[in-house]
């Protein structure tokens, strides 16, 4: 159980708000050791012997005192959904960053939406209380910070640093391709994120026919600039051993994405298995995904051949939200079909023209396809491919 869950279900503190349960909205943050934490993507279990504030618990809070009647004040309120993340949030910015600015402001209250106000008086808020304690310093809220900054001190040097030096050295904000590109391929697969993805349900297991003999197939997977042709939306930029450095494109309705990234591939020919782990950035939204894409072939026949697909994603940032729906699942198992397709064109001697990309994948154009057969299915009529 989420520990987000757990407070509103088991414990009746309905003041946290479950928003889109992936991280992305801040509604449900809460305070963890006095630390602004997630509650829908942490596991209450984790959470056993630590102290939680929720939105309850700031009362005596001398900086809740003030920030809640600037949040009036201001009007940086509306429905009221994302205000208790929110003031979460605010509350860690102004014990924090005493001497932040509107932009820093800002900067820090990304990971916290809202639709309603616009953030103007939300900003306007935090920054009255930042103001108010370099005008008129209170002895109560000093201790809190002196306590906070004290906490993170110890917490830090816990920490081993993770090769600095190899980052980009601008704002992540400003990512280009090109980092994104160098960013996954130092992020390995994360094998713990892949557990929780499995867990949560992001996991499909798929398979296509193909009319050619096994050997035949097998060879051809093994090529990943000749795979990559067949995937709809994909581009090779760089390929070297069993690794290859590239995006894939994909429009939903207005909203256009291109991860780009890096991905590695084992193979086992004794078992006719492959894994191919990849992990890639938007460079757009900023959104990250990893995944493992496990396929083992099975002949049926000498001249048949069956692909099992086993996947397993993670998606973290803004496009996270399109992740939940079980019409993803239909989305990947039609592209996984237009794959095969795509496959058994190649492997018939249909060639695709070097370094030019499939078109990009049509999630909207997909929808409607998905839509479609299900009516049939609900009339009892076989699906259409």
């Amino acid at each position: 159980m989420h520990l987000g869950d757990f407070l509103r279900d088991e414990l009746r503190l309905t003041g946290t708000h479950l928003g889109c349960e992936h991280g992305v909205c801040g509604a449900c943050t809460v305070l963890v050791n006095g630390q602004p934490t997630r509650s829908c993507i942490t596991f209450a279990v984790a959470c056993e012997g630590q102290e939680i504030t929720t939105i309850e618990g700031y009362d005596d809070d001398a900086v809740m005192q003030l920030l809640r009647p600037a949040f009036t004040r201001h009007h940086a309120l509306q429905c009221g959904f994302c205000t208790p993340g929110m003031l979460t949030t605010a509350r860690d910015i102004v014990l924090r960053l005493p001497e932040a600015d509107e932009a820093r402001v800002r900067l820090e209250l990304s990971g916290n939406l809202c639709r309603c106000t616009g953030y103007q008086g939300i900003v306007d808020a935090i920054l009255d209380v930042l103001q108010q304690q370099r005008d008129a310093p209170d002895v109560l809220f000093e201790n809190l910070r002196q306590k906070l900054s004290s906490a993170r001190t110890v917490a830090t040097s816990r920490v081993t640093p993770l090769r600095q030096t190899e980052l980009p050295s601008h704002s992540p904000s400003k990512l280009t391709s090109a980092d994104s590109i160098a960013l996954a391929e130092m992020a390995e697969v994360d094998p713990v994120a892949m557990a929780k993805a499995k867990a949560k349900g992001n996991a499909i297991e798929v398979y296509f026919d193909v009319p050619y003999p096994l050997n035949q197939v097998w060879e051809f997977m093994g090529d990943l600039p000749a795979v990559a042709s067949c995937l709809p939306g994909a581009t090779i930029d760089s390929h070297e051993g069993e690794r290859v450095k590239g995006t894939i494109a994909i429009k939903f309705g207005p909203m256009s994405a291109a991860f780009a990234g890096a991905a590695r591939l084992e193979r086992d020919a004794a078992a006719k298995r492959a894994v191919l782990r990849g992990a890639g950035q938007d460079s757009l939204s900023k959104s990250r995904t990893q995944g493992d894409i496990t396929y083992r072939l099975e002949a049926l026949s000498a001249d048949n051949t069956r692909v099992h697909v086993d996947m397993i994603y993670a998606l973290q940032g803004p496009l996270a939200q399109f992740s939940r729906s079980g019409l993803v699942k239909d989305f990947v198992r039609r592209m996984v079909a237009d794959f095969g397709r795509q496959i058994t064109r190649r492997l018939g001697g249909q060639t695709a023209a070097p370094n030019v990309p499939q078109p990009t994948v049509s999630i909207s154009g997909m929808m409607w396809s998905v839509l479609w057969n299900r009516i049939r299915s609900w009339l009892g009529k076989p699906p259409q491919t």
